[in-house]
């Protein structure tokens, strides 16, 4: 079983960042997972748990930001009865309940500073101290962490620890957001629509080519996460049907940054397609700094004869 296929896409973004995943789940080491909202951070985190040598032990996860600061403390290291009012009893907290395990830690941007220190002598020593107790005591859990925010500008604005973000970044792996992977947006629909005809028992609906367009031309704020929501809404309401722009939300529809090839007029007096073709190719290896995936993408091309073009007009790349 590929613990990984819950992952879906092909595009070569993707591709390199779960190569990398696979080769991280085999190690213990620190993984912190960076990425936009609704990229799908827990979903990596526990396909390398799956696929890591701690599969058959505990797989615990915390949001962050989910907790107050008075409780996350407790909630993460524990606390020993009479340590505040209302600690009745010894609580484990998520390091214990996780021992021999993995513990995932989402948003941890969120961590308050004085959590923060806590949680870096833990990755220094393996130790840990609940609240009330004098005696600190060792754990083995590996950490996944995963963030939406830029850490580097937090650390400037003194809101996250330099040294932390060290100990967590010991291999980082960032998830493209969805408008980065458009060419995966009819695979991720097509799973959602077949998931979605299961679970409510309808038939499932598909989408017309200009459709497909005005998905692949939107910019997806709130990532696979939206496109999940969306295909879970239309599989309702056209259950059966093909699926055609004016069915969209209306932020579908209105105009984007792209340009419709439809409104380039051929020049009364001609032009040299070849000159034109090699000029966007330079433009486009320009914008993505030589980047080749992404300069296909933004040409709409494949990789393949994006190279096949450059050498046909014997451009120089970065």
């Amino acid at each position: 079983m590929d613990n990984f296929s819950s992952i879906i896409g092909q595009s070569p973004a993707l591709d390199s960042l779960i190569r990398s995943a696979r080769m991280v789940a085999a190690t213990d080491v620190t993984v912190l997972i960076k990425g936009e909202t609704g990229t799908g951070k827990e979903v990596l985190a526990s396909a390398i748990q799956k696929d890591s040598p701690r599969a058959s032990k505990p797989f615990l996860t915390l949001n962050c930001a989910a907790l107050p600061e008075s409780l996350i403390e407790s909630e993460i290291f524990g606390h020993k009865k009479g340590a505040f009012t209302g600690a009745v009893a010894d609580k484990p907290g998520l390091f214990q309940a996780a021992d021999g395990g993995t513990l995932f830690l989402d948003e941890i941007n969120s961590l308050p500073l004085t959590i923060q220190a806590k949680l870096l002598r833990f990755l220094e020593s393996g130790e840990i101290l609940p609240i009330g107790s004098t005696k600190p005591g060792k754990v083995n859990v590996r950490i996944l962490a995963a963030t939406n925010s830029d850490l580097n500008k937090l650390i400037d604005t003194g809101e996250f620890r330099r040294d932390l973000y060290f100990r967590l970044n010991v291999v980082p792996l960032e998830l493209p957001a969805l408008h980065q992977r458009n060419e995966d947006i009819e695979t991720l629909a097509r799973h959602f629509f077949q998931h979605f005809a299961q679970a409510h028992g309808i038939e499932t609906p598909t989408l017309s080519k200009q459709t497909l367009k005005a998905l692949k031309a939107y910019k997806w704020p709130g990532n696979i996460r939206e496109l999940r929501n969306l295909c879970e809404r239309l599989s309702i309401l056209l259950a059966g049907k093909i699926i055609e722009p004016e069915n969209l939300p209306h932020e579908f529809t209105l105009n984007n940054d792209a340009v419709s090839v439809s409104d380039f007029k051929l020049p009364e007096q001609g032009l040299q397609l070849d000159e034109l073709e090699a000029n966007m190719i330079h433009q486009a290896l320009t914008r993505t700094n030589g980047n080749r995936s992404k300069s296909a993408r933004l040409l709409g091309i494949s990789r393949d004869t994006l190279l096949y073009r450059i050498q046909k007009h014997g451009l120089a790349t970065h």
